[in-house]
């Protein structure tokens, strides 16, 4: 009887996530004809813009020009020299709470993508892995959860444990984790009866090992694509919670609030048109780099175009 050795590469842990990373850092870079998604014109004008939110979210009290909660009798004054971007009904500088409003939606934004990830990208694995009861109990779970409007729901959850920025963060990411359990199952599916996870299970590989070190891998590409995407979506989704007034309560400085403050007289335009555009700047600087990265992490949908 012949006895196959292992080989004592294949199971070291270290060289296993070597490989990967270097699988995925060689999607993004490129072939030889191609160009990296960085030095794309466009996705790298994305990077930029948001590379830019990130610095004014992290330097936000060095940057702002006033207190953000700072009230003068100066109400509604239009933008000038002194306030480049006007002031609200209450005085407040409108630039300095777009600037803090930063350090607000970004982060929460980034919280949600990361919790719905993490939670919805764990059920795709386990019920594209496992299958039978557990695929068809999930799967019915996110159907249950897609048969609302997104925002009903997040509204409905917001509601019922009480407005606050734990409570919309909470709903958001309640609303938010079925797309990428739909995702990584679809991902994991279309592997389940590859070669090498079959040599892997007659190797002995249990299915915890297997899940993480050949069909994680494997898998992540559409779901970071998707995070990238949906990242826009957060802020949006968040950004509407506040406009409702069942996100961060006032006084604090969130994009969507402020919105809804200028909304109720619109002949002072600047004070919704500033947050709006930087809401619009995210949003679109966050779905132009998704779609970068979908071209370079899923080579079947790049042929396709």
């Amino acid at each position: 009887m012949t006895m196959i050795a292992p080989d004592p590469v294949a199971g070291d842990p270290k060289v296993d996530r070597a490989l990967t990373r270097r699988r995925w850092l060689g999607r993004l870079r490129g072939g030889p004809t191609s160009r990296p998604v960085w030095r794309q014109p466009i996705a790298a004008a994305a990077l930029t813009i948001l590379g830019g939110w990130l610095l004014v979210a992290l330097f936000a009290p060095l940057i702002a020009p006033y207190d953000p909660l700072a009230q003068s009798a100066d109400g509604y004054a239009s933008p000038s020299a002194a306030h480049w971007f006007g002031t609200d009904s209450l005085g407040r500088d409108i630039l300095s709470r777009v600037i803090y409003g930063a350090r607000l939606s970004i982060p929460l934004a980034l919280a949600i993508v990361s919790l719905a990830l993490l939670i919805g990208g764990l059920l795709g694995l386990v019920a594209g892995y496992v299958g039978r009861f557990a695929d068809e109990a999930l799967m019915r779970l996110t159907d249950l959860v897609f048969a609302f409007p997104q925002i009903i729901l997040a509204m409905a959850v917001t509601a019922a444990f009480g407005p606050n920025t734990r409570n919309a963060v909470l709903a958001l990411v309640i609303v938010s984790w079925p797309v990428y359990a739909r995702v990584i199952r679809s991902a994991v599916l279309s592997m389940r009866g590859d070669d090498y996870l079959s040599a892997a299970r007659l190797l002995g590989v249990g299915p915890v090992r297997a899940l993480r070190r050949d069909v994680l891998p494997n898998s992540i590409g559409p779901a970071i694509v998707l995070a990238t995407l949906e990242l826009g979506n957060a802020v949006l989704l968040l950004a509407a919670l506040s406009f409702l007034g069942l996100g961060p309560r006032p006084p604090a400085a969130e994009w969507g609030s402020m919105v809804a403050l200028g909304s109720q007289d619109l002949s002072m335009w600047w004070v919704s048109v500033f947050p709006g555009l930087a809401i619009l700047t995210v949003v679109m600087a966050f779905n132009v780099l998704g779609d970068a990265l979908r071209d370079r992490l899923d080579p079947r949908y790049a042929k396709g175009r």
